[in-house]
């Protein structure tokens, strides 16, 4: 697989978004100045940009709680989005969907999600709509392991596989649903072979290695998007933190199983593939690095300096009163 140079720094560059973002969301959260908790994606960035850079602007997603880096990828703005997470007017649902449920129609973001498996039903809707209409649009559905276990994935997928929806699922497994490991909630070492069930692709991916997800991914999107139907692509990754930032996560995790997965860092890994390749230079990474780091000051700044919605204006902008 040959990648252009541009494209290689735009996944570098997105990756750098990311980390950087929640980094910030972390501080923010400290500060006092966000209500509710935030879900981080640190250690996750290569599956979210590896899958996204293939798509096209109207393509759909679906997110999970740890749905920030789904939305850079896709192409969020991060002032809109700092704005959402504090709860601000500007924000793109104007501070009433918060970290966890932030939606950019506008861009094929269909929503971040508080519920468990709750993206895979949505999803599923929306590869049937795109079928229907025949507009071409693929569907990325996101979603942990743990989610694997509800019913909702497997309706899912049954129905997806049935009609050959253009939808590919993602399942990154961070291996802990909140403070349970794979091990003991699941019988089966790789969530990928359920596919099998359902008559559907099933893929095995280094979640670490964004190049790897970038065409694994690839794969199941031309395979969906030329009418073949459904894929479940699991990334095996890691999250650096606990379940959400008020969260250690050291009482349930050993201290060199967050070693072993931090010394795997898949933005370390990308950064030093490009400057072996000679596609950019240490300095030059730093230079982009910086570039974002104040880009993203600059969204808490604006946040900061907007209004809270009105609170007569609660009720607006909802499906039922």
């Amino acid at each position: 697989m040959k990648l252009s140079k541009e494209k290689l720094v735009e996944m570098l560059r997105k990756m750098l978004e990311i980390r950087c973002f929640e980094e910030a969301i972390y501080y923010v959260y400290a500060q006092g100045w966000m209500p509710g908790l935030a879900h981080l994606y640190i250690g996750q960035e290569a599956i979210a940009v590896g899958v996204c850079e293939n798509l096209k602007k109207d393509d759909y997603i679906t997110s999970t709680h740890r749905g920030h880096g789904h939305l850079i990828a896709k192409g969020g703005d991060l002032n809109k989005m700092m704005a959402e997470v504090m709860g601000k007017v500007t924000g793109y649902c104007k501070g009433k969907g918060g970290s966890m449920h932030i939606a950019a129609p506008e861009l094929g973001i269909m929503g971040a999600n508080g519920i468990v498996g709750g993206s895979i039903p949505i999803a599923t809707g929306l590869g049937l709509s795109s079928k229907l209409e025949k507009d071409s649009r693929v569907t990325i559905c996101f979603f942990g392991e743990g989610a694997s276990n509800q019913g909702a994935f497997h309706e899912g997928l049954n129905m997806g596989s049935l009609w050959k929806l253009p939808i590919v699922y993602v399942c990154e497994n961070n291996l802990y649903a909140i403070s349970v490991s794979q091990q003991r909630s699941q019988n089966i070492e790789d969530v990928a072979t359920r596919a099998k069930a359902y008559g559907i692709p099933g893929e095995i991916v280094d979640g670490n290695d964004v190049l790897a997800v970038y065409e694994v991914a690839q794969k199941a999107i031309n395979h969906a998007r030329e009418g073949k139907g459904s894929t479940l692509i699991e990334c095996k990754t890691y999250r650096w933190g606990g379940h959400h930032v008020g969260d250690p996560g050291t009482a349930y995790r050993p201290p060199k199983e967050v070693k072993l997965w931090k010394d795997k860092c898949p933005i370390k890994g990308f950064k030093f593939s490009l400057i072996k390749r000679k596609i950019l230079t240490q300095t030059e990474i730093d230079n982009i690095e910086n570039e974002i780091k104040q880009r993203v000051d600059k969204a808490i700044e604006f946040a900061r300096k907007s209004s809270y919605p009105a609170p007569e204006e609660a009720l607006d902008d909802i499906f039922a009163k």
